[in-house]
C-alpha cells in the first residue's frame, strides 16, 4: 500500500515538474527569434532573477552590458525583460519608437494597496486615452496653480526661507541635512495636494516621510521582483502579507489625509489644490463609466506625486550640498555669481536663472553625476519593435538604463567626475546636452520636471546665498559615492552650515 503511495506521489511530482518546465519554455520561446537580443542563459522557473543584484541593479547591468552590447535580454521569472543602453539606443527607443515603447508592465502587487485592474494615475498607467486624460488634468491644473507662475514660486520661496531658518539652528554646528530637506520638499508637494504644508516637527510629516522611505527601499526587493514575476504566489495568504507593507501603510496614512481634506470640500468654491480640482472632475463626471474621475484613481495619483516628488528631489539636493563641500572651489564660484546677480537684499526668483549659467550648469551637472535614478520607470512594448538592430516582440519589458546615458563615455569629457564644465561653452555660456535626460524622454518624460527645475535652482541658490558649507572639522572627507537604491542618495554625512 505504502509502495502505491509513493508511486502516485512521484507520478504527481513528475507531472508538475514538466508542466512547469514545459510553461518555462513557453515563457522563453521568443528568446529562439532571429534578432532577439542576446543575454545570459536563465534558470528553469527564476529566469535571471538569481543573476542581478537588485540592490546594486546599475553595476550588474553595466557588467552584462559589457558582455552582451548596449541592448541584452533577461528573464525575471517567466517575464521577458529587455534592457537598453547607451545615449543612441536609448533616443531610439523612447523618441524614434515611442509610440511602441511606452506602456507600462502589469504591476500584479499593486492589487495589495487596493488598487483594481483598471486603476489609472500617471506614472504606472497604461499608454492609452486613461492615461491621456490623466496627463492632461495634471499638466492643466499644475499650470493653473503656478507651474511657472509666480504663485507657485511664492510657495516654493517661503518654503526655502523656513529651510534656512531651520539651517540657521544648527549654528554652525555638524548635522546631517537630509531630514530637513526631505520636510522642505514634503511640504511643496503638500501644498499642491492639500493646500498644507506640516511644521517640521509635526508628528505626520515624520511618519509620512519614514514611510515614503520605505516605500522606495521596497522597491528593489528581490521578494517584490519574484511575486510580481509570478503572480500566483499572490494568492498564498502568508507570502501576500508579507509583501508592501510600508506601501500599504502609507496608503492607510494617505486615505486619513484625504478623508480629511474632503470633509471640507467644497464644489461650489474655486478649488484649493490638485484634490480639489480632482474632486471637481469627479462631480463633472457622474454617470459617466467612461470616466477615469474616480476615488481609487485619486488614491494613486496622490501616492505617485509623494513617492515620485519628494524622493527624488530632496536626494538630489542632499547630493547637491555634499558636492559643495566636497568641491569649495565651485561653491565659491555659485555664491559669486549668487552675490553679483541677486545680492543678499532679496530672495532668488526664477528669473534670476537666464542670468546665472554657472549656478545652472552646477545643477545640472548634481543631477548627472548623481544620477539618482538610474533605471526610470520600466517600459513596456505595445508592437513589435525594432531598437539597434534587434526585434524586441509586443508585450516585453523595457528597462532603460539612464545611468549609461548620463555616464555615456562616448558622450562625456569626464563621466565619473563632477565636472559643471559639461554645460558650459568656452565663453562660460550655459548649453544643452542630449545626453542629459535625468526626466528620461518621449511621452513619458516625468510629469513634474518643471516643478522640480524649479524647486532645485530655488532651494540650491537660497542656501548658498546665505550659508557656506563644509567638512565638519576632525571629521574624514565623505565620499562620492552613492548607495545603491531605487533612487539613490549620498552616502550619509554631516555638514557644517556658516551664516555668510
Amino acid at each position: 500500500m505504502g509502495l502505491q503511495i509513493g508511486d502516485a506521489l512521484f507520478s504527481v511530482a513528475m507531472a508538475v515538474v514538466i508542466f512547469l518546465f514545459l510553461v518555462d519554455l513557453m515563457h522563453r520561446r521568443q528568446r529562439w527569434a532571429a534578432r532577439y537580443p542576446p543575454g545570459p542563459v536563465p534558470v528553469p522557473g527564476l529566469g535571471n532573477l538569481l543573476q542581478v543584484d537588485f540592490e546594486d541593479v546599475t553595476y550588474s547591468f553595466y557588467k552584462l552590458r559589457h558582455r552582451f552590447g548596449d541592448v541584452f535580454s533577461l528573464q525575471f521569472a517567466w517575464t521577458p525583460v529587455v534592457v537598453v543602453n547607451g545615449l543612441a539606443a536609448v533616443r531610439e527607443a523612447l523618441v524614434s519608437h515611442s509610440e511602441d515603447t511606452s506602456d507600462r508592465p502589469t504591476v500584479p502587487s499593486s492589487a495589495l494597496l487596493g488598487f483594481g485592474p483598471k486603476a489609472q494615475g500617471v506614472v504606472g498607467a497604461y499608454y492609452g486615452p486613461a492615461w491621456r486624460e490623466q496627463r492632461r488634468f495634471c499638466v492643466s491644473t499644475l499650470r493653473n496653480f503656478g507651474l511657472g507662475k509666480k504663485s507657485l514660486e511664492q510657495w516654493v520661496t517661503e518654503e526655502a526661507a523656513c529651510l534656512c531658518a531651520a539651517f540657521a539652528n544648527h549654528s554652525g554646528q555638524p548635522f546631517c541635512p537630509k531630514a530637513l530637506l526631505n520636510k522642505a520638499v514634503c511640504n511643496v508637494i503638500s501644498s499642491l495636494i492639500f493646500a498644507r504644508r506640516f511644521e517640521y516637527d509635526d508628528s505626520t510629516v515624520i511618519r509620512l516621510l519614514e514611510l515614503v522611505e520605505g516605500s522606495l527601499r521596497e522597491e528593489i526587493s528581490l521578494q517584490l521582483q519574484v511575486v510580481n514575476s509570478m503572480p500566483l504566489l499572490l494568492r498564498i495568504p502568508w507570502v501576500a502579507s508579507k509583501v508592501l507593507p510600508a506601501q500599504r501603510s502609507f496608503m492607510v496614512l494617505n486615505d486619513e489625509l484625504l478623508a480629511e481634506h474632503n470633509t471640507s470640500w467644497d464644489p461650489d468654491q474655486p478649488p484649493r489644490d490638485l484634490t480639489d480640482a480632482f474632486l471637481n472632475e469627479v462631480h463633472k463626471a457622474q454617470g459617466n463609466s467612461e470616466s477615469t474621475f474616480n476615488d481609487q484613481n485619486l488614491r494613486l495619483l496622490v501616492l505617485e506625486l509623494f513617492g515620485a516628488g519628494i524622493g527624488t528631489t530632496s536626494v538630489t539636493l542632499s547630493w547637491a550640498l555634499l558636492l559643495m563641500i566636497l568641491h569649495p572651489d565651485v561653491q565659491r564660484q555659485v555664491q559669486k555669481e549668487i552675490d553679483e546677480v541677486i545680492g543678499q537684499g532679496r530672495h532668488p526668483e526664477m528669473a534670476d536663472q537666464a542670468r546665472m549659467p554657472f549656478t545652472n550648469a552646477v545643477i545640472h551637472e548634481v543631477q548627472r553625476f548623481a544620477d539618482i535614478f538610474p533605471m526610470g520607470v520600466p517600459h513596456m512594448t505595445s508592437h513589435d519593435t525594432e531598437v539597434q538592430g534587434f526585434l524586441i516582440p509586443k508585450g516585453t519589458m523595457l528597462l532603460t538604463n539612464l545611468s549609461s546615458v548620463l555616464k555615456d563615455e562616448t558622450v562625456w569629457e569626464k563621466p565619473l567626475h563632477f565636472h559643471p564644465g559639461h554645460f558650459l561653452d568656452a565663453e562660460g555660456r550655459f548649453v544643452k546636452r542630449e545626453a542629459f535626460m535625468p526626466f528620461s524622454a518621449g511621452p513619458r518624460t516625468c510629469l513634474g520636471e518643471p516643478l522640480v527645475r524649479m524647486e532645485l535652482f530655488l532651494f540650491f541658490t537660497c542656501l548658498l546665498q546665505r550659508f557656506s558649507f563644509s567638512v565638519p572639522e576632525g571629521q574624514p572627507r565623505p565620499s562620492e559615492r552613492g548607495v545603491p537604491a531605487f533612487v539613490v542618495p549620498p552616502s550619509p554625512y554631516q555638514l557644517c552650515a556658516v551664516p555668510r
